[in-house]
């Protein structure tokens, strides 16, 4: 089900269907996140996964970690790793999957969000 948000000036279509899941993340998304916290003795912290406003199509993603959540999260966990997700963001990612790939070509996380309209032509903003 969607339904149309007035965010700002722009109206914002938001994936309101419950019987999705917010967010999926893969193993390889779970080893790597665990790796990182260890290299940088952020054992215990939760990652942040969001939206922020940038780029040439209107919204990036947020990943970083954070000691805890904050009063308007939800908390979510995939074998032992936190993940912190503002509530007002989450029908803009309902149906994510987080998956990381280590290739010769690059590394880095990939992030799947059915909700997206449109990328730039670069690949590091979209639109929802």
């Amino acid at each position: 089900m969607e339904e149309t948000i007035k965010i700002g000036n722009a109206n914002v279509v938001a994936n309101t269907d419950a019987s999705v899941p917010v967010l999926a993340m893969t193993d390889a998304a779970v080893q790597h996140i665990r790796r990182l916290q260890g290299e940088n003795d952020m054992d215990g912290f939760g990652l942040r996964y969001g939206l922020q406003g940038g780029g040439c199509s209107g919204y990036t993603y947020l990943l970083e970690f954070e000691e805890s959540a904050q009063p308007e999260d939800e908390v979510y966990e995939f074998d032992g790793v936190k993940v912190f997700m503002n509530t007002l963001h989450k029908e803009y990612l309902r149906g994510t999957t987080l998956d990381y790939s280590d290739t010769l070509i690059g590394a880095g996380f990939q992030i799947r969000n059915p909700n997206v309209k449109r990328q730039c032509g670069c690949g590091a903003s979209f639109d929802v």
